[in-house]
């Protein structure tokens, strides 16, 4: 069985306290995303992270604060959710290769990590049998990629200790929608799942 990570914006604009979009706990995380991290280096799993690389008058800013502005350091994944061997995407359309990469990093402007880009395109390039979601928010970005892997046919697991909601009552309630939509949620990844 052929496992794939998707790592979900744990960018430090969103995990850290100082982080221009800071998600409130998403800091606690940072040693579970190690963790995995690590897990997926020794064991041969691809892990695809999504990261916002925004411009800096971006649309997005008309309703968020501006945060994950690219090139700014609250752009950035921090070292631990870091694989040696990984390839940036960007968002643009065009040329890009993935092969061989252990970590592959897709580049996005939308909260919607399947609205433009190249995630849907990435994704048709890797076969896998189970993909295991991860990140932040629960009830933005991490909703969004777990519907869109679900409406593109792909077993999805949602790992309930690897994600941070800005709201637990929200966060709670999107685990409900998405387990109803048919994605297992989890307390932990194992191999055997």
């Amino acid at each position: 069985m052929k496992t794939v990570f998707i790592d979900v914006d744990t960018q430090i604009d969103f995990l850290y306290p100082a982080g221009a979009l800071y998600v409130p706990g998403a800091e606690k995380l940072l040693p579970r995303l190690a963790e995995l991290t690590r897990y997926a280096a020794s064991h041969g799993i691809t892990v695809v992270s999504t990261v916002d690389a925004h411009a800096e008058n971006d649309p997005e800013f008309r309703r968020w604060p501006p945060h994950c502005v690219s090139g700014t350091a609250g752009q950035q994944k921090p070292s631990g959710t870091l694989l040696e061997k990984r390839v940036v995407v960007p968002s643009t359309p065009g040329g890009y290769e993935i092969e061989g990469a252990q970590q592959i990093v897709v580049e996005k402007q939308w909260i919607d990590v399947f609205a433009g880009g190249n995630l849907a395109s990435v994704l048709e390039r890797i076969d896998a049998d189970r993909w295991v979601v991860y990140g932040v928010v629960t009830e933005y970005c991490v909703r969004g990629a777990v519907l869109g892997l679900l409406k593109l046919g792909k077993p999805v697991e949602v790992l309930s200790d690897a994600i941070q909601a800005l709201d637990a009552a929200a966060g709670s309630a999107v685990l409900e929608e998405l387990a109803a939509r048919g994605a297992k949620i989890v307390a932990g990844f194992h191999e055997g799942l």
